[in-house]
């Protein structure tokens, strides 16, 4: 048996719209803004605070009294609720997309800027239902970034400088990482071959790094030769000089191999090599970041060194729980992508990652805000986890959960959060209305973890007026979840 290694404007008159009355009828203060939404949200009202509570990280309830229809009612409402959002919408918000989904919801994304100038990674969104009502508001922004700015948002050098500079920087010319086509030799002479995989660009922003901000570059560099790269670079663009750089690429480059699951099962893996060493670091999806597995060692720690195999056959017996995890978790990415357009469980293209192997005989697997987690089993109640894919399809879905409706996990909106993700992973695995079976009980057959079809199956509640109350489990949010399953 092979051994597997660990390793480390106001147009809006001349075009006939209508104005909101915003600005005359809302509360002033921040208090009795949230006091007059929470009225009218008849207790489905929630906000959760930054860590410094000066800006709400997410609003939900019904958050607007008259309907808002298009950019400038939206930037109209929340210039009237700026007290509570601690933003200007004619200074501070540059909208991005508008995006309008399957149920009629409109999506607005902002960015946060400064004159004009973006603030790089803070986004701002403002959800409206198809009735015109601001049914959610959530971002990551700092309102104190115009004062923690250096100076001015004119840059001193020009984009081209900043490019050279980020060049300099990986030690690299453009010229050396370009790609010749294949049999240029035999191309008419006098015609220009492309040049192929090499991409550069360049973006004035606000960077924002230990409690400062600076007027910067971010400069793109990408290019496979004479070694993958996907440099992210932020330059001064006052005096030139690089405030940070990283490649958001490993060396050496993606490959793909195979690996058996904990159920024997073959299941074709994509794969990362690095100094001689095969990792389950998938880079192929089109996101920004990669689906990885790691190992806690049995232990709790996490998330864990890299479970890395000499070559690109990952069959140890020990492997299949992180064969499992890292294949079915693609799965999982390509559902939500293919069918709702979704990148990653937040839409931003977020790294999944999932780590084996946690704690001894440990029957559970979770979802802790960051990654997923996978315990062994103590071989008699469940084998690893992981071998279900209902079951990472179900902790993946939590995440989504977290990063849309926000659902807190207890009582009802606990219960509710529980049946999303059955629902989900019944979805994506697709084969019947169980959750779990094929990891539960190994050594009986035809019971599973809970039943979508008869929930009373498995002692769950069917209807509202069965709904358990108890302290246990969060309110009970694994028993009532069978009501709306």
């Amino acid at each position: 048996m092979k051994k597997s290694v660990v390793a480390l404007t106001t147009v809006a008159l001349s075009l006939g719209l209508s104005l909101p009355a915003y600005a005359s009828d809302a509360p002033s203060s921040t208090e009795n803004l949230i006091q007059s939404m929470k009225k009218r949200s008849n207790g489905h009202f929630n906000v959760d605070w930054s860590q410094n509570q000066k800006v709400p990280e997410f609003v939900s309830g019904k958050l607007s009294e008259k309907a808002v229809h298009g950019v400038a009612d939206v930037k109209s409402y929340l210039k009237a609720h700026k007290k509570l959002y601690n933003l200007d919408p004619k200074k501070n918000l540059k909208l991005e997309k508008t995006q309008t989904d399957k149920l009629g919801m409109k999506h607005y994304k902002f960015v946060q800027s400064v004159e004009g100038v973006p603030v790089a990674g803070s986004f701002f969104y403002v959800h409206v239902d198809k009735d015109g009502i601001v049914r959610s508001v959530n971002g990551d922004v700092s309102p104190s970034v115009a004062s923690q700015l250096k100076g001015s948002v004119k840059p001193s050098i020009h984009k081209k400088e900043a490019i050279d500079a980020a060049w300099d920087q990986i030690g690299l010319t453009r010229k050396e990482t370009k790609v010749k086509p294949k049999n240029q030799a035999s191309k008419t002479p006098g015609s220009q071959a492309k040049v192929k995989n090499t991409h550069q660009k360049a973006e004035l922003v606000i960077y924002k790094h230990d409690g400062t901000a600076d007027l910067a570059y971010h400069v793109v560099l990408q290019f496979v030769q004479p070694k993958p790269g996907n440099w992210q670079v932020y330059v001064d663009a006052k005096d030139g000089s690089i405030i940070e750089a990283y490649n958001a690429v490993m060396t050496d480059g993606p490959t793909s191999g195979y690996g058996y699951g904990v159920l024997g099962d073959y299941k074709p893996l994509n794969l990362y090599l690095s100094s001689g060493y095969y990792y389950l670091f998938d880079t192929t999806k089109p996101m920004s970041g990669v689906i990885e597995t790691r190992t806690a060692q049995n232990g709790t720690y996490l998330p864990g060194p890299y479970l890395v195999d000499y070559d690109t056959a990952f069959t140890a017996e020990r492997e299949g729980a992180a064969v499992d995890a890292n294949y079915y978790a693609g799965v999982v990415y390509d559902f939500y992508y293919n069918r709702f357009g979704r990148n990653s469980f937040d839409d931003r293209g977020s790294t999944i990652r999932s780590t084996v192997h946690y704690g001894q005989n440990f029957n559970n697997a979770f979802w802790n805000g960051q990654q997923m987690v996978y315990g062994d089993g103590d071989g008699t109640t469940f084998i690893p986890l992981s071998a279900e894919e209902d079951v990472v399809a179900h902790e993946l879905t939590h995440a989504v959960t977290g990063s849309t409706a926000g659902l807190q996990y207890h009582d009802q909106p606990g219960a509710l959060n529980e049946s999303m993700s059955d629902v989900f992973g019944t979805l994506i695995e697709w084969e019947n209305w169980s959750i779990g079976e094929d990891v539960y009980t190994p050594y009986r057959s035809g019971d599973a973890l809970r039943s979508l079809s008869n929930p009373s199956k498995y002692g769950q509640p069917e209807h509202m007026s069965n709904y358990v109350y108890t302290s246990a489990d969060h309110g009970g949010v694994h028993t009532n979840s069978g009501i709306p399953n």
